[in-house]
């Protein structure tokens, strides 16, 4: 647990470093007025192949021993993609931050971030409710 914590607080500082939480650099983003969001994606996406192709021929595993494997995505019509990712723009857009960095802006001390944060818990709740009656 400490091991996930310690890399938790890691990646914390590093975005925050790196200004990825900054809620100006994300409006700017959709703005399309500067390029440093789109600089970290493009050297994210780059940086992600390499690792997953490096860990499928190393045959790396996890640590309960498991092979590591990613299952094949069936893309079918892509409207679920495509709904999703439009739903996942506009709270990106409205809130000003995505999933990933909110609990780094409430240790920043952005703690109306709590609010976005209860929002996307209550989005989970909600679809894990009524998956079951959603087309996949």
């Amino acid at each position: 647990m400490t091991r996930y914590f310690a890399a938790g607080v890691l990646f914390g500082f590093v975005i925050t470093k790196a200004e990825v939480i900054s809620w100006f650099r994300i409006q700017e983003m959709f703005r399309f007025q500067g390029f440093h969001m789109f600089g970290i994606f493009a050297t994210a996406l780059p940086t992600a192949i390499v690792t997953v192709q490096l860990l499928k021929r190393r045959g790396a595993r996890a640590f309960t021993g498991e092979p590591i494997a990613s299952s094949p995505k069936e893309i079918g019509t892509g409207i679920r993609y495509g709904v999703g990712g439009i739903v996942f723009g506009l709270g990106w857009a409205l809130t000003g931050a995505c999933p990933g960095p909110l609990f780094a802006l409430v240790g920043s001390g952005v703690t109306v971030v709590a609010a976005a944060i209860a929002g996307a818990m209550a989005g989970t709740w909600t679809y894990g409710l009524l998956r079951p009656r959603l087309p996949h």
